[in-house]
Order: C-alpha cells, then sequence, then structure tokens
C-alpha cells in the first residue's frame, strides 16, 4: 500500500522508536530509486554505509560551494570509492556567484549575514538536486542545535522544496541519535570521515564559514560563529522543524 502522504505525523511517531537502519529502509521500501542521501558530513555517510548494506537503489548527491575545505574534497571522493557509488555533485548558478562576488566580494557575509551566499551557494542547488526525488534522507539530529533542531521528527512533509503538486518527503533516520552514536558507528564499521574531525573540526561547512571548536563547546558553536547561534543554519533545513510538520 502506497504511503499516506497526509498523515506523515502518525508515521512519524510510529517510527519514533525504530532503529536509523528500519526508518531508511521504510524510505528506500516506499520510495526506490527516487530517494536521495544528501551528503556532507559524518552523519550522512552513516546512512550512505546503512543503504548499501540495505541494498535497495538510491541516490546520493553533495553540493559543491565552491567554498569547502580541501579535505572535504578529498572525503568525498574516499567515499565514492569506498562505496563504489556515483556521488552527484551540485554546483551553484555561476552567474549569481559571479554577481555576488562582484557586488559584494568574496566575503560579505561576515558583515551581512551568511543567509544571502548559502541562499546562492546552497539552497538554490538543493532545490535542483530534490527536482527529480520523491523523498531525500538527511542527517540531521535533535541535538545538533537546540534552537533549530530540537523538533526534528524521522519524518516529514517537506514544505520548503515540496509543493501540494509535486509532495516531496523528508526522513531524518538519525534524529534520536547522539554524536557520540554517530561516532561508535563510525569506529564500529569503519566509516570513512573527514580528516578535518581528527583537527577539532564538529561540523564541518564552507571553509570561511567553519572553524575547530574549543572544549565544552557546543558542536556547531564553529559554525557562523560571528551569529547569534538562533542563525546557525544555511536554508536547506530552516523552517521544517516545527512540531505537527
Amino acid at each position: 500500500m502506497p504511503l499516506d502522504l497526509t498523515d506523515l505525523p502518525a508515521l512519524a511517531e510510529a517510527l519514533s522508536a525504530k532503529s536509523p537502519q528500519d526508518i531508511l529502509a521504510v524510505a528506500l521500501q516506499e520510495f526506490s530509486p527516487q530517494a536521495g542521501i544528501a551528503f556532507s558530513g559524518a552523519e550522512d555517510v552513516v546512512l550512505i554505509d546503512m543503504a548499501v548494506k540495505l541494498g535497495a537503489p538510491f541516490t546520493v548527491f553533495s553540493l559543491d560551494t565552491g567554498r569547502l575545505h580541501p579535505e572535504t574534497y578529498q572525503f568525498i571522493e574516499k567515499v565514492r570509492t569506498h562505496y563504489g557509488i556515483p556521488i552527484e555533485t551540485i554546483f551553484p548558478q555561476p552567474d549569481a556567484v559571479q554577481k555576488l562576488v562582484r557586488e559584494k566580494g568574496l566575503f560579505s557575509f561576515y558583515q551581512d549575514g551568511h543567509t544571502e551566499c548559502c541562499g546562492i551557494r546552497k539552497v538554490e542547488p538543493l532545490t535542483r538536486a530534490l527536482a527529480p526525488l520523491r523523498a531525500w534522507v538527511t542527517g540531521q539530529r535533535k541535538d545538533q542545535s537546540p534552537g533549530t533542531r530540537a523538533n526534528v521528527p524521522v519524518v516529514q512533509l517537506d514544505r520548503t522544496f515540496g509543493s501540494p503538486e509535486r509532495p516531496l518527503v523528508k526522513f531524518n533516520p538519525l534524529s534520536r541519535w547522539t554524536s557520540r552514536q554517530v561516532w561508535d558507528y563510525i569506529e564500529i564499521y569503519d566509516v570513512p570521515f573527514n580528516a578535518l574531525h581528527s583537527r577539532g573540526f564538529i561540523s564541518i561547512g564552507c571553509e570561511p564559514c567553519t572553524r575547530a571548536t574549543l572544549p565544552g563547546q557546543h558542536e556547531r558553536a564553529g559554525r557562523w560563529w560571528w551569529e547569534e547561534a538562533t542563525k546557525k543554519e544555511c536554508g536547506l533545513h530552516l523552517g521544517e522543524n516545527t512540531p505537527g510538520v
């Protein structure tokens, strides 16, 4: 029976106590091969590892903003070769990037905030990446950002990138996991990870907007550190993490 998209909160409740593998299995069972895993960090590779072991077809896409660390590019290639899977790399529109840099320079986000740059380099490319999909899978966790992700359900209707005419379902299988559980999985199953993690970087984004965190700091303290903690989202997930969605 096809998934009832009108009652996803009930499904989220039913799946909330299930393992990430079980939640991911539902995503692939219902939407494969039109289910894509958004790949950028440690959580996402855990999901790729789980999906490979489940055996159903899926796609993987990654957003190349043009401002990533060299280690991140090496990490993407390592994951591609380790699992023998294609990774679709989505780039921003050159004209939009050129206009922003021409008018405001390379580091306007330090003065204006990161929303405009992320909109061009991340949000618009993600819109194109999601266009052929019926569902996407993210590595969001509730404890990543208490101010913006505390209500992340394990499955939801994506009202930001989907529409009534083209519904899009968003799965967050690791919603209830902690960072420790993610890294336990990585260590047990020898999952590839970004070399920057070994140098104090916990949450990794673009090079100008990411720095290592100090002991005791929250994992996203190194992202957009010049802005308020409640604004530490690039727009890929902001607006979706509300109760009942």
